[in-house]
């Protein structure tokens, strides 16, 4: 697919604007309050289809003409989103079998948002009607610069158990499986438990049932259903792009803790320009992290190429069991972190404090106090800061560390009926991202198949699920030079969830020069000691060296003198294997010596304990993030004869001063 530019100059900033609900009268203050705080687009029409179709086939666009031309005449540009996610009563009262079904049988009401079924065919035609409508109208409106396709797809229907989607997962599976029950049931594994299928239509969704479900069925129901969702994105897409050719198109993602519906490998190539929202957990005591690990997962997602943050909050939001607001420099912190990250854009739900419905108490750029409030006066900052940073604009990340990460290998591994239930992806990556981010260490993440030939260092912390392509490709990474390093319980399944027979870690045992014959998950709360130092939580295994050296060994417990760690020279690279999750200092120390081994280096020496360091990399120059989580500031060296773009001070003396809780941004021209 040829990729259209979003043609905006500069880091674009703004966020959702819903003029709908507020008098006409207070649009025009909108307007000079974001000509104050710099917006320079916003995203609208989003959950507006009840105005723009007030029933079906009438529709009513005077309201959205009159926003629209008031921002080109203000010369804001318009994200100008399909209404898609929030289809209108009259539609369910028309088409009340088009609601959604959960797990347990329940038909789910309308009256919020995303209640639809995916699968449902009354659903899609309206969908493609209205985007279609929209597509046609404002094809050649000045405002817009970016087609904004459905809203968050998936947030709350990612599963929907019906009858029709039950035929479509047929459908699905039919086509997977080559039209052949047989093959069905050789890679579901059917003959456990008598759940043999001689025909099609006796395949169910898995639906509630009186003990553990299939793995492989349920596997493939999450896979359909994500496949589900974007052949609706891809619909609405197609329907746009014929009507306007030469506008991009984007839907917002939500890389983030919370939630792994999609699989978004699958999705990416499908967006002219990739956005994501992100949203922070109260918590969590070290956001910042979560911030770094989604933008560099998000940048990775768009190829490496620059992307857009769609949401994130100014402050608190309204669904977490406590919803904390942020604290002084907070949001300018986040921020620039995105930004660091390959963020070309900062846009906030929402512009304006809703001061009715279920997200009234959601912060925004201007929040219900008004422009008299600590909020306001960061959002004109930022404004100010993102002005600065107009030449940052296209330039794109470098790493030479790559970390794996599977969709299919998190729903896999946090299925029912594992050695522990412990054991959650997100946490298991992190764990080992965290002491890369503390280094100063540019991260990429990547598929198990991705093309590996730019990295030194692969890691793969939690990789349960592996097909044939990927276990190959991470092994030949290895055998030609590469440092690969594997984490417990990788390897051990095919893609259709079968266990890898003749002892683990399954794919990765010749590589990694070991065999395990038995494991021994651990106990909540519970540890081993390291003969080396330190402890390792969550898991143990017998392991038996088949060619590997022992870095470390279990000094206590069942397996005492077991090795924990080991290390296997192959071919001209090396392999690392962890049979448990050293402590965070045993873990970064280890992690130190791994990279140091395969030649990766941080961004920048020296650089203090608590201070980001990220570099984005220009044509002409460099640009070097640097944020101080600590609150004291540091001095940080940087080469002679850069530039400080926020202060536009220029910097001879090969030094910057990073203000408490603060930032810097610095240009390093290229050669210097």
């Amino acid at each position: 697919m040829t990729r259209r530019e979003l043609g905006l100059p500069g880091i674009v900033y703004g966020g959702d604007y819903n003029p709908e609900q507020w008098p006409q009268e207070v649009w025009a203050e909108d307007m000079r309050l974001m000509a104050e705080a710099g917006v320079t687009m916003v995203s609208v029409n989003i959950f507006s289809w009840a105005l723009l179709e007030p029933a079906e086939g009438t529709y009513d666009f005077s309201h959205l003409d009159r926003v629209l031309d008031l921002l080109h005449a203000h010369g804001i540009a318009a994200d100008l989103a399909t209404p898609t996610a929030a289809p209108p009563a009259w539609f369910f009262r028309a088409h009340p079998e088009a609601l959604p079904v959960d797990r347990d049988g329940r038909v789910l009401s309308y009256g919020s948002r995303q209640t639809f079924c995916p699968s449902s065919p009354a659903y899609r035609e309206a969908a493609l009607r209205i985007a279609r409508a929209l597509g046609q109208r404002y094809a050649d409106h000045p405002a817009v610069a970016l087609w904004h396709v459905h809203n968050e797809y998936g947030c709350h229907n990612a599963e929907c158990f019906c009858d029709t989607s039950a035929a479509a997962f047929r459908d699905w599976l039919r086509d997977r499986y080559g039209d052949d029950p047989a093959a069905l049931n050789e890679a579901w594994g059917t003959a456990f438990w008598s759940q043999w299928y001689y025909d099609w239509d006796e395949v169910l969704p898995p639906r509630a049932t009186g003990a553990v479900p299939n793995p492989a069925h349920r596997l493939d129901w999450r896979r359909f259903s994500s496949d589900a969702l974007l052949s609706l994105c891809r619909a609405e897409r197609q329907v746009l792009a014929e009507a306007a050719p030469s506008v991009p198109a984007t839907t917002n993602f939500m890389v983030m803790y919370n939630f792994d519906a999609l699989d978004y490998w699958r999705w990416a190539p499908e967006l002219d320009v990739v956005s994501n929202d992100h949203y922070l957990r109260s918590t969590d005591p070290e956001s910042e992290i979560d911030i770094a690990m989604s933008g560099d997962l998000v940048r990775s997602l768009a190829g490496g190429r620059p992307w857009l943050l769609m949401e994130h909050s100014t402050g608190a939001v309204n669904w977490q069991p406590v919803n904390r607001a942020k604290t002084a420099g907070e949001l300018r912190r986040n921020a620039l972190a995105h930004v660091a990250r390959g963020a070309d854009g900062i846009a906030y739900f929402q512009w304006r404090a809703a001061k009715a419905g279920a997200e009234q108490w959601h912060s925004a750029m201007l929040p219900h106090a008004g422009t008299d409030s600590a909020v306001w006066r960061d959002v004109v900052a930022l404004g100010a800061d993102l002005r600065a940073l107009a030449e940052v604009q296209g330039s794109t990340g470098t790493a030479e560390t790559a970390v794996v990460w599977d969709w299919d290998a998190k729903w896999a591994l946090e299925l029912p009926s594992q050695p522990s239930e412990l054991l959650r992806h997100l946490e298991l990556v992190r764990s080992w991202y965290e002491p890369l981010w503390r280094a100063g260490v540019a991260v990429d993440f990547v598929r198990p198949d991705a093309d590996l030939s730019a990295y030194r260092l692969v890691l793969a912390p939690s990789l349960y699920l592996v097909d044939d392509a990927g276990a190959a490709n991470l092994t030949s990474f290895a055998r030609q030079g590469g440092t690969l390093a594997v984490g417990f319980h990788s390897g051990a399944v095919n893609e259709n969830c079968q266990v890898r027979l003749g002892g683990y870690p399954g794919a990765f045992r010749e590589v990694l020069g070991v065999r395990t014959d038995e494991l021994f998950p651990l106990l909540p709360g519970e540890s081993v000691g390291l003969d080396t130092g330190g402890t390792g939580s969550l898991w143990s295994e017998r392991v038996r060296p088949a060619g590997a050296k022992v870095v470390s060994s279990f000094a206590d417990g069942p397996l005492k003198g077991v090795p924990a760690v080991t290390r296997h020279g192959c071919g001209e690279g090396t392999a690392w294997y962890l049979a448990t999750l050293p402590d965070p200092d045993t873990l970064a120390r280890l992690l130190d010596r791994v990279r140091a081994e395969a030649g990766v280096r941080p961004v920048l020496e020296d650089v203090p304990p608590g201070v980001e360091a990220v570099r984005r990399r220009g044509p002409a120059a460099d640009f070097l993030f640097l944020i101080d989580h600590t609150g004291r500031g540091a001095t940080v060296p940087v080469p002679a004869g850069s530039t400080e773009l926020l202060t536009a001070t220029p910097l001879p003396d090969g030094s910057v001063l990073v203000p408490p809780g603060g930032a810097a941004v610095v240009r390093r021209p290229t050669g210097v």
